[in-house]
């Protein structure tokens, strides 16, 4: 038995999410169905995260136990033989020790999102952004983002489905930053609540558009209430972007 490291890509408006569902197609089922045509087995794939529908993944880590001799790289290329035309890519593949695990082992994870700033409708960027037309002042949702960083109870950014046992999580950094009509939203913690990202981002929004204060945003957190939430931004333009491990 062989553990591999798998580094995946993938568009998220097809899926239901990573996470297998037996309502809709999922990442994982993808990469799962590209195992067994490839080795005959059908082992589950593990990743460092979860995500909801319609998100993206620039570099979602997982891994795949293997029973039959294969070697790394020819793994890959035989995995994204069978995930085409599916919008999932295998970047990379390596053998792992047997006792890492793309979940467990992993020390922190980042996530941007991508707001488009504009009035004309999106083309390209049509279900991998976040389109306002409304101006926003990125310098504004900066301070503001500062206000949440730190350990606290993210209650009022937690969906009602969130499965953690504790709404409390610390979050390592929530930089704002634009650049052209494009603004970029940074969030890096070990761990994230279902649905927090999203949240935190739907109110930032509402401060760069001058609808929502600095003090309005520490009011929503400190009320730990998700009635207090101001906006969920939409999954289009999340991405998870990094897995963080040991070493």
């Amino acid at each position: 038995m062989t553990r591999f490291r798998l580094t995946v890509e993938f568009d998220g408006r097809p899926f239901m999410g990573w996470q297998r569902q037996s309502h809709g197609p999922s990442v994982q089922q993808a990469i799962e169905g590209a195992v067994t045509a490839t080795t005959g087995e059908t082992p589950a794939v593990h990743a460092a995260g979860r995500t909801d529908a319609g998100v993206h993944g620039r570099a979602m880590v997982a891994h795949v136990d293997v029973e039959r001799p294969i070697p790394a790289f020819r793994l890959g290329e035989a995995l994204n033989a069978h995930l085409r035309p599916a919008p999932v890519s295998i970047l990379a593949v390596e053998e792992a020790p047997d006792d890492w695990h793309a979940r467990f082992s992993c020390l922190g994870r980042r996530y941007i999102y991508r707001i488009v700033n504009r009035r004309a409708p999106l083309t390209f960027d049509r279900g991998l952004a976040w389109q306002l037309a409304m101006p926003l002042d990125d310098q504004a949702m900066h301070r503001a983002a500062q206000l949440l960083v730190g350990r606290h109870d993210f209650t009022t950014f937690r969906s009602a489905h969130c499965q953690a046992e504790s709404p409390v999580k610390t979050l390592d950094r929530l930089d704002v930053r634009r650049s052209g009509e494009t603004i970029e939203i940074e969030a890096a913690a070990r761990s994230f609540l279902h649905h927090q990202v999203r949240s935190m981002v739907g109110c930032l929004a509402l401060v760069g558009q001058g609808r929502w204060s600095q003090d309005d945003l520490a009011d929503a957190l400190v009320a730990a209430d998700r009635a207090r939430l101001g906006l969920n931004a939409p999954p289009d333009g999340l991405y998870f972007v990094e897995a963080v491990y040991p070493g």
